[in-house]
C-alpha cells in the first residue's frame, strides 16, 4: 500500500516534467541543471514543512482570521516565500539562463520538487481508506496549482533580468514574490471555506489561474520560438558569406 501511495504521489511529478520538458523545445535546458532545480526544491520543501510547523503552533486565531492566517501566512508567504528565496539567486546566477522562457522553465522544476514531497507527506500521513482518494485530488488540483505559482513566479524574474529599467526591474521582482503569494492563499483560501458555492467559485478561480499563466508560458514560447529561428537565420548568413 504505501509503495502505491509512493506512485500516487509522484505520478503527477513525471506527468508535469515530461509536458513542459517537451514544452521547452526550441533551446532546451541541460537535464543536469533542471535536476539540479527539482533537488532545490526537494531540499527546501522540508524547511517550508518545519517553518509551517511553527506557526501553527502559534496561531491563536479563529474563524475567518484563522482562514486568511493559515491560507495566506503559513500556506502562501511561507511556501512561496521559501521558493522565492531559493529560485531567484539561483536563478540569475544561472549561465543556461538565457531567454525568457527560462526563468518559467527552472521556476517550475525547482516547485515540481517542491511539491513533489509535499504531497508524499500528505498521502504518507492520510488513513488508508481515504488516502487513493485525496492522492487523485491532489494530482489533479495541487501539483498542476504548484506549476501555476511557479508560472507566475518564473514570468516575473525573466521580465526583471530582461528589462533595462531600474523601476521596472523593482517591480518585477517584488511583483515575482507578491503575486504567488496572493495566488496561493486565494487557492487555500477558497478550499477552507465551506459555504455551498464555494466549489463554484473554485472552479472558477482554477479555470482563470490556467488562463493567466498558460497565456504566460505561451508568451514566452512563442518568444523562444523567434529568438530561436532569428538566431538560425544568422548561422545560414554567415555559413553563405
Amino acid at each position: 500500500m504505501k509503495f502505491e501511495l509512493l506512485a500516487l504521489a509522484i505520478a503527477p511529478t513525471i506527468g508535469v516534467i515530461l509536458w513542459i520538458y517537451l514544452k521547452d523545445k526550441y533551446d532546451k535546458e541541460p537535464v543536469m541543471v533542471l535536476g539540479k532545480f527539482f533537488v532545490l526544491g526537494v531540499f527546501i520543501s522540508i524547511i517550508a514543512i518545519m517553518l509551517e510547523f511553527i506557526l501553527l503552533k502559534f496561531n491563536v486565531f479563529t474563524g475567518y482570521l484563522n482562514y486568511i492566517y493559515i491560507s495566506f501566512i503559513v500556506a502562501g508567504v511561507v511556501e512561496e516565500g521559501v521558493k522565492w528565496i531559493a529560485l531567484t539567486p539561483n536563478l540569475l546566477r544561472e549561465k543556461h539562463f538565457n531567454e525568457k522562457l527560462d526563468g518559467i522553465i527552472y521556476s517550475i522544476f525547482l516547485s515540481l520538487g517542491f511539491a513533489t514531497i509535499e504531497n508524499i507527506v500528505y498521502l504518507m500521513c492520510e488513513d488508508s481508506s481515504t488516502a487513493i482518494q485525496l492522492g487523485m485530488i491532489r494530482a489533479v488540483i495541487s501539483i498542476p496549482a504548484h506549476m501555476m505559482f511557479a508560472i507566475t513566479m518564473g514570468y516575473y524574474i525573466s521580465k526583471y533580468k530582461y528589462s533595462g529599467s531600474k523601476n521596472k526591474k523593482r517591480k518585477y521582482l517584488s511583483f515575482s514574490l507578491l503575486f504567488p503569494i496572493l495566488l496561493h492563499g486565494v487557492f487555500d483560501f477558497i478550499l477552507m471555506i465551506e459555504y455551498r458555492w464555494s466549489i463554484i467559485l473554485f472552479i472558477a478561480y482554477i479555470v482563470f489561474l490556467w488562463k493567466i499563466n498558460l497565456d504566460k508560458l505561451d508568451n514566452y514560447t512563442k518568444n523562444s520560438k523567434k529568438r530561436f529561428f532569428r538566431r538560425k537565420k544568422h548561422r545560414e548568413r554567415k555559413e553563405k558569406n
